[in-house]
């Protein structure tokens, strides 16, 4: 067994353990990242081919925090920023037989077909009715109170979809969405809220947080490339088996042990921190209670299947918006499908498009066991139905990527799983529980995170 010493051990190389890294090396502290996988960004993985650039996990991230812009800035020339284009502000909804878009101001929300004419009144009034009371309150219920049964339907639920693959009814809106909750309980209402928010002072770094969407310039695995590239190979330890952590002499270090090349390593180091999902905490820290980690490993997550079609020759269609999303309501067989090449460039050929359908989820869990052929069958379809492109056009290539475990779902279970990681925390010092078990699920989630564990840390060792 070879033993190596260092001030902190990340278990987990996506993007918030590669995060952490980064900032920990950069404050001088000496740092392994070790990861089971061969490769480095977790689900971040994006692939190249015949003039299409196409992601097999996320596709897009928005600009949330000023972290998210900080990192790209301390990371240049290695990855680069890239905005999406004007077009990807316009966002579709499917209602009946083909896509509307989602209103963006007062003259398109009062002609727009997606809710009922009661609803577009009911929203005048948003601001005087009194704010909820109930601290696990569902978005389906809180949507229906403040905005009515048709908002929920036609702009809230396939958000939802969009965005955690979910189920309004399930996802707990203090968990899931915690700025929109915030809104209500601070300011009372969201339009006041939004309108009081609006008029605060911002500071330079305030104003980072653009809310834009973002990728890397050429696909976003060049986000964690950049990230691994400035930690070092030599700190990444990639194909790493049998991880296990257990609390080191007297409780003042701890052990990451794991095997690799046939060989056996035992980290030694004041902080370890792991990014895994929730279903690896058992294996991963045999020492705590069962009964405590399954407050952390029962955390659900649905499965995700997401195809990539290219198409190299539109015959002069465009399609110009972010994408389109399908309520639940529709009963549809699609999550929804977003249109890549219109956001950013090089996506796919100039005369072409590159689109992502989205299936499964907690909606339709049943279809991830479809084969391949059924799927494309399915695919093809809708890329006919729903996107009314002639069925002489056919797809140049189809590629399907299946997540059994995608996404967690922040439901009414959440409360207590956080509460248990505060607990082990304190209980384990230097032991520290991170990854989208908590602090959300987007990748400005993850950055956001990653930065804040990592001067958590930096601070003790002033």
């Amino acid at each position: 067994m070879e033993k190596i010493k260092k001030d902190v051990v990340v278990v987990g190389a996506g993007l918030t353990g590669l995060t952490t890294a980064f900032h920990l090396i950069r404050k001088g502290l000496k740092v392994q990242v070790v990861e089971r996988n061969s490769h480095v960004g977790g689900q971040i993985r994006t692939y190249r081919e015949n003039g299409f650039i196409f992601e097999s996990g996320p596709n897009t991230g928005v600009i949330s925090y000023p972290e998210v812009a900080e990192l790209f800035a301390a990371l240049a020339p290695d990855c680069e920023l890239e905005i999406a284009k004007e077009d990807a502000k316009r966002r579709l909804i499917w209602k009946g037989d083909r896509f509307h878009e989602l209103p963006s101001g007062l003259i398109s929300g009062v002609k727009t077909p997606l809710f009922s004419l009661t609803d577009k009144f009911r929203i005048l009034l948003e601001p005087f009715r009194p704010k909820g009371t109930d601290p696990d309150e569902s978005v389906a219920s809180l949507a229906c109170r403040r905005l009515g049964k048709s908002f929920l339907d036609y702009a809230v639920d396939p958000f939802l979809s969009g965005v955690y693959a979910g189920n309004p009814h399930t996802l707990i809106t203090r968990y899931a969405l915690p700025k929109l909750y915030n809104l209500e309980q601070n300011y009372g209402s969201f339009i006041k809220g939004a309108i009081a928010k609006s008029k605060l002072p911002k500071t330079e770094r305030d104003k980072l947080a653009t809310k834009q969407v973002f990728s890397a310039r050429n696909g976003l695995d060049n986000l964690p490339k950049a990230l691994a590239k400035h930690i070092g190979k030599d700190n990444i330890t990639l194909e790493a088996g049998g991880v296990t952590i257990q609390p080191g002499a007297e409780g003042q270090t701890w052990l990451t042990s794991f095997s690799n090349s046939q060989k056996i390593y035992c980290i030694e180091s004041n902080y370890v921190v792991t990014t895994a999902g929730g279903y690896c905490l058992p294996d991963l820290l045999p020492f705590i209670d069962t009964s405590s980690l399954n407050n952390i490993s029962s955390l659900r997550y649905v499965p995700v299947i997401q195809a990539s079609v290219g198409i190299d020759n539109t015959k002069g269609r465009e399609f110009n918006a972010f994408g389109g999303l399908v309520p639940s309501r529709e009963k549809k067989d699609i999550l929804g499908i977003l249109f890549p090449s219109a956001c950013f460039i090089e996506r796919a050929p100039v005369t072409g498009a590159l689109f992502s359908f989205f299936i499964g989820g907690s909606r339709r869990p049943d279809l991830f066991d479809l084969s391949d052929s059924e799927l494309e069958g399915l695919i093809n379809r809708n890329l006919h139905q729903m996107l009314h492109l002639p069925l002489s056009i056919e797809p140049t290539y189809m590629r399907i990527f299946r997540h059994k475990k995608a996404i967690p779902q922040y439901e009414k279970s959440s409360g207590l799983r956080f509460e248990t990681i505060r607990n082990l925390e304190n209980k384990y010092p230097g032991l520290i529980l991170a990854g989208n078990i908590q602090g959300g699920i987007g990748m400005a989630d993850r950055i956001r995170q990653g930065t804040e564990v990592a001067r958590s840390i930096t601070a003790t060792y002033r």
